[in-house]
């Protein structure tokens, strides 16, 4: 069993894998919000195809493209961006970009590897910083469909005439419980005394403004964690997830520029902003004379209908969430009925189990849990990776 578990290759992990959603990188910001807007992906990866005329004499079809998968976006990625000081007066215009502009400078985040890389292997390169690998995908394109898919400053899947997908920390991970009997008494063992609990999180407290927190939302991206928010005694509150975010669209940047970390995780914490917190956003974009980028995000946005309608409301009551000990967050009623992630934050405990942590985040599709004291006291946190240094030690003695 130990030796069929060492002999899978990454090929083995990515069957059933749809192909990669692409954008090259000529394309613009712009063109990367629609792409997501009409995705059901939460990021799309990006490519610097470089089309060379073959040397065979003939004209037609002799176009040889190498193609790089130079990194990966997402709308956290677009909403950082606009959020910039530079950009708020303006964001018309920061849309026309380059896409170029929103990948972290920071080597080694997507890794192409080849179908035969050793699941060893993958995990090292994850271990080493890799977010994605980027894996070829085996199945050959008819003739059509690659001329169907030439290069566009959007292209659906086709580089070359081959097709990728990529592999993540939670495949994995996935694919480790599917074997978890065999790292056994491992898994059974708490994650305290395992001693992968991380004390280095990134929080921000409740009534901070929550641009002082973009800093951190960007560091918990690259990270792949979260943003927790508490209270002046340490309480988990909730978080500000990029997982959350990525469910928005890029109106948010206007809560953020103008909201509490607490408000904003209300705004943020279902389909549609609370109407009071709305009318908050209209008041202090136009207090910072930022009527640009209101009317902007006016034009296509969820936040124009709650605009536009809430000056008919003024008058009514509406009660302010409050924050409760329990490590979540009191709502209010005016909330879309079409629901997404949740602001609360995935929690579990000092004496948990590796493999209940594992479950737990994988049910809820995070790499990481945070962990809490019985009053809901922030402890530290523990992600995918702290697993798989685990496992990878395991499978180390095995081979």
């Amino acid at each position: 069993m130990a030796v069929s578990l060492l002999a899978h290759e990454v090929s083995d992990l990515c069957l059933g894998k749809p192909a990669l959603r692409a954008l090259s990188i000529s394309a613009t910001i712009a063109d990367a919000l629609s792409v997501l807007k009409n995705s059901d992906e939460n990021f799309i990866s990006v490519w610097d195809c470089q089309h060379k005329l073959a040397s065979t004499g003939f004209e037609g079809n002799n176009d040889v493209c190498e193609c790089q998968c130079v990194g990966k976006v997402c709308m956290v990625d677009v909403i950082c961006y606009l959020c910039k000081d530079k950009n708020l007066l303006s964001p018309a215009d920061a849309l026309k970009a380059s896409v170029s502009v929103l990948l972290p400078k920071i080597p080694g985040l997507v890794m192409r590897v080849e179908p035969s890389c050793s699941l060893l292997e993958a995990i090292d390169l994850m271990l080493e910083g890799a977010q994605n690998l980027v894996v070829p995908i085996k199945n050959k394109l008819s003739s059509r469909r690659k001329q169907l898919q030439k290069l566009s400053p959007i292209s659906p899947t086709n580089h070359n005439g081959r097709e990728f997908c990529w592999l993540t920390q939670e495949d994995v991970i996935r694919f480790i419980l599917s074997s978890i009997g065999l790292f056994s008494p491992i898994p059974a063992l708490s994650i305290d005394s395992l001693g992968i609990i991380s004390t280095d999180v990134n929080a921000v407290d409740y009534h901070s403004p929550a641009t002082l927190a973009l800093e951190a939302i960007s560091r918990s991206l690259i990270d792949q964690t979260s943003l927790a928010v508490v209270d002046s005694d340490g309480i988990l509150i909730g978080e500000i997830s990029p997982l959350t975010l990525g469910c928005c669209d890029e109106t948010v940047a206007a809560a953020i520029t103008t909201l509490s970390a607490g408000d904003l995780m209300a705004y943020i914490d279902c389909g549609g902003p609370p109407e009071y917190l709305v009318r908050v956003v209209k008041e202090r974009l136009k207090e910072k004379g930022l009527e640009g980028m209101l009317e902007h995000f006016n034009v296509s946005s969820n936040l124009l209908s709650y605009l536009s309608t809430s000056s008919s409301s003024d008058d009514e009551s509406v009660v302010a969430p409050k924050l409760t000990r329990s490590g979540k967050h009191s709502r209010s009623i005016s909330y879309s009925a079409r629901m997404v992630r949740r602001a609360e934050a995935i929690v579990g405990h000092t004496k948990s189990s590796l493999v209940a942590v594992m479950i737990q985040a994988l049910a809820h599709r995070v790499n990481y849990v945070w962990v809490i004291e019985d009053d809901s006291s922030l402890v530290g946190i523990v992600t995918f990776s702290d697993m798989l240094k685990v496992f990878r030690e395991h499978l180390e003695s095995m081979a």
